[in-house]
C-alpha cells in the first residue's frame, strides 16, 4: 500500500496554525491555496442509513479477519483490511455515487475497492502511497467514527494541514495531495482539529482508486 516515511510528524504540532476552513486547517494560507483542488470533503455525503448498509454487508468478512499490530510496509498499527469486489446492489449503488464524485468521466478505475478497518487504538503511520497500487486520485468514506488526517510536505516538515473527516464523510485526494505530501491518521491521543478535541473510535474507511498512470510520477 504505502511507501515508509521518516517524516517527525510531531514537528507539525509545534507550528501554530495560520489558515483555518470548515475541514482544513494549515500551517498558511499559501500552503491552503497549494492544496486547493488536491483536498476535498463533502461532509454528510452519506446517510446513515446508508452507513448502517455498507457496515452491515462488510462486517461479516471482517469479523473472519483479525487485528494486525504491524503493515507489511509498517505504515499501519491495529487495523484489518481487505480488497472488495462483489458489493449487493444497494451498496454498488453508493459506490457508484463516490466514483461519480471523485473521478471523470472515462478514467479507468480499480474495480477492487479497498476496505481498511482501524480499532480504536490503531493508527496510520507518515506515509506516501505506491505509484504501483493506485493512480492519481483516492476517494474514501469514513463509517463509524470521525478522525483527523494529517499531510505533511516532504521537501519542508513546517508544511501540515490537517484534514478533519467526520463519520459519513467523502474525502477526496489528488495529485500533489497525493505525491508530495505524506498522509496519517492521528492516534486518538494525538486527534485534535484546530485545537479541539476528536474522538476517536474504531473506524473503516472504504477507499475507491483509480487506476496508475504511466504519466503519474514514479
Amino acid at each position: 500500500m504505502a511507501q515508509a516515511s521518516r517524516v517527525l510528524w510531531w514537528r507539525a504540532v509545534l507550528v501554530p496554525c495560520r489558515f483555518q476552513s470548515d475541514y482544513l486547517a494549515a500551517a498558511g494560507p499559501a500552503l491552503a491555496q497549494r492544496l486547493a483542488g488536491d483536498v476535498e470533503v463533502r461532509p454528510e455525503f452519506l446517510s446513515q442509513r446508508q452507513e448502517e448498509t455498507l457496515c452491515r454487508e462488510l462486517e461479516p468478512e471482517l469479523r473472519r479477519l483479525r487485528y494486525e499490530r504491524e503493515h507489511w510496509d509498517g505504515a499501519i498499527h491495529g487495523f484489518r483490511e481487505m480488497e472488495k469486489l462483489c458489493w449487493t446492489k444497494e451498496s454498488t449503488e453508493i459506490l457508484q455515487c463516490v466514483r461519480d464524485a471523485a473521478f471523470p468521466p472515462g478514467v479507468p478505475q480499480l474495480s477492487l475497492v479497498h476496505v481498511l478497518d482501524l480499532e480504536k487504538s490503531g493508527y496510520i503511520k507518515p506515509h506516501i502511497d505506491s505509484v504501483k497500487f493506485c493512480g492519481s486520485t483516492i476517494a474514501g468514506l469514513c463509517l463509524l467514527s470521525s478522525g483527523v488526517m494529517r499531510l505533511v510536505s516532504e521537501e519542508n516538515q513546517e508544511d501540515w494541514a490537517d484534514i478533519l473527516l467526520e463519520r459519513r464523510c467523502l474525502y477526496i485526494l489528488r495529485g500533489r495531495a497525493r505525491y508530495e505530501f505524506t498522509h496519517q491518521i492521528l492516534p486518538d491521543a494525538d486527534s485534535f482539529f484546530n485545537g479541539q478535541k476528536v474522538s476517536r473510535d474504531r473506524r473503516i474507511s472504504v477507499i475507491c482508486r483509480n487506476l496508475p498512470d504511466s504519466s503519474d510520477p514514479a
